[in-house]
């Protein structure tokens, strides 16, 4: 079976629906209705050409091509990663972009070559749509995890260097923030798999079941791409702390205030 084609015309009738909280805000005054028309007017213009871009992606399907995409996807979502942080981008820019790239990689190439068994691994339909999945929903957690660090570090500096003091390594006094960080980058994924099947259906299942597929195989590939979320999510969080740790510290293992922008520093 296969899924139903929306018109132009009916793909217009569902924007009508936004009435619903232009109205609620307007009523409640929750001043939220120009970043809610820019955010829905960005993301149908930026979807509508990532549209027409992925379908000649796929039919073009070249191996290179495919690489340098991902590599955009890579650069975009460590720029959002980063300015979270109220870290300078030009500060760990390259160790955020390796930890992110080594985690996404990891597991794309794995579910290619080992779970679905792929000729080309660098087939565009599974190497971007899959990576966009896993950069998508890890990037939330980064969002978290990555702020919350060194956040709570800045917070809690006292209590740090109090540590410091009694004999603890650099690695024994940051442990407890990456601990609490990595916990907090994970909390979304584990609340969205606790109750994944019987509180909604998610993305990755819903779209295979639209595809005219079996529910059998939409089951296995959302289960396949929440571990595999679960994983790039860790990977990449506990690659970027550690990786940007050499960065943000001097050797005394005290935290640099020049890396922060400027707006941050006294926050």
């Amino acid at each position: 079976m296969e899924t139903i084609n929306i018109p132009i015309s009916s793909l217009a009738l569902s924007f009508l629906l936004l009435l619903i909280p232009i109205a609620i805000s307007l009523f409640l005054r929750l001043n939220i209705l120009r970043s809610l028309l820019y955010s829905v007017a960005r993301m149908a213009i930026q979807l509508i050409l990532i549209g027409f871009f992925l379908k000649y992606l796929f039919e073009y399907n070249n191996p290179v091509v495919n690489i340098l995409w991902l590599s955009v996807m890579l650069t975009t979502a460590v720029f959002s990663a980063i300015k979270s942080s109220t870290i300078k981008i030009s500060k760990i820019f390259l160790p955020v972009f390796i930890s992110f790239t080594i985690s996404t990689l990891t597991v794309i190439f794995y579910l290619n070559t080992v779970v679905i068994d792929l000729q080309n691994i660098f087939d565009a339909r599974y190497l971007i749509v899959l990576s966009g999945m896993l950069l998508g929903n890890s990037l939330r957690g980064n969002l978290v995890g990555i702020a919350a660090f060194y956040k709570n570090i800045r917070k809690d500096t006292k209590g740090y260097l109090y540590r410091l003091s009694l004999g603890a390594s650099e690695y024994e006094a940051l442990l407890p923030y990456m601990r609490q960080s990595i916990k907090l980058a994970l909390k979304p994924t584990l609340a969205a798999m606790a109750t994944m099947g019987v509180v909604a259906l998610p993305g990755m299942m819903t779209g295979v079941l639209l595809g005219g597929a079996s529910p059998a195989l939409a089951i296995k590939y959302q289960i396949m791409i929440m571990i595999a979320i679960t994983v790039s999510t860790i990977m990449s969080v506990v690659l970027t702390i550690l990786m940007t740790i050499r960065i943000c510290f001097d050797k005394s293992g005290i935290l640099k205030q020049n890396v922060f922008s400027s707006s941050n520093i006294h926050n």
